[in-house]
């Protein structure tokens, strides 16, 4: 398996197939590279490089105990980015990835980045504080917490119908794609989960937002149940000085992969944009 070692020892496992120019994508807690197959084999045909990584804790990377924060994620990036020798790269990040994707950009990518795409991303604050009122109050994050350190694998089973839509009336409900995000989930480690929950939960991107000079597409679905939409995209789009916005009434927040077409389809146009 390709895997790069971090300066604290943590190995980093990712794929990287193809030629041309890379596209990097990031997936969601707490979940693995394979939650990017879709558009991997999508873009692979379409005759890009496409990369995708194993977060820290997550998948096939080591399970960490330390640095399940933000600021590490995206220290591990760049080390991967400059391991891989990365340049002119495409970034984009589905939900805590999206976090990952524009706290990278913000403090690594200068030369290395051409775009950026943040998909049902967390960005620029899930919580509720004092300036951030319509945020989700902190007893929500507790109870994934809860859920995650006492009862993982049925919590996770669980968490998929709100992910997908699938609880909504007239739902098709794909047990495939619930097996595969349980199946992802359960391979990363627990600590490193709980760990993430603060991460994609307290961190606050509105400066790295704010930074970022290259183009950015917010892509996101209006029925999204785990990272609502006028809490994150709405917000994030007016702080970005080169920011576009494509909203899915309708759409799940798992909607890379419920709506597979229809999201490469508009990541392509943007990249080729």
């Amino acid at each position: 398996m390709s895997k790069i070692t971090t300066k604290d020892g943590t190995e980093i496992y990712y794929k990287d197939w193809g030629t041309g120019q890379p596209i990097v994508f990031h997936h969601g807690w707490p979940l693995s590279g394979d939650d990017w197959d879709a558009q991997m084999m999508f873009f692979l045909n379409k005759g890009f490089r496409v990369i995708a990584h194993d977060r820290r804790g997550h998948g096939r990377s080591s399970q960490t105990a330390q640095g399940n924060d933000m600021d590490t994620y995206a220290a591990d990036v760049a080390e991967l980015a400059t391991a891989l020798d990365l340049k002119n790269a495409i970034h984009v990040g589905h939900s805590t990835g999206g976090g990952e994707v524009i706290r990278y950009v913000a403090k690594y990518g200068q030369g290395r980045v051409a775009k950026a795409v943040l998909v049902s991303a967390v960005t620029p604050l899930m919580v509720q504080t004092k300036d951030n009122p319509d945020g989700i109050p902190l007893s929500v994050f507790d109870g994934i917490r809860e859920g995650t350190a006492t009862q993982r694998p049925q919590f996770f089973q669980d968490f998929t119908m709100a992910f997908y839509g699938f609880n909504r009336e007239g739902a098709k409900i794909s047990q495939g794609i619930r097996d595969n995000w349980w199946r992802q989930g359960m391979m990363g480690g627990i600590k490193a989960h709980y760990d993430c929950i603060k991460a994609f939960s307290e961190t606050d991107f509105t400066e790295d937002l704010k930074s970022v000079q290259v183009p950015v597409l917010v892509m996101h679905g209006e029925d999204d149940q785990i990272v609502p939409f006028a809490l994150t995209a709405l917000k994030a789009v007016k702080l970005l000085k080169n920011g576009s916005l494509i909203s899915y009434p309708g759409f799940p927040h798992g909607m890379p992969t419920t709506e597979a077409a229809k999201i490469n389809a508009d990541l392509l146009a943007f990249i080729k944009a």
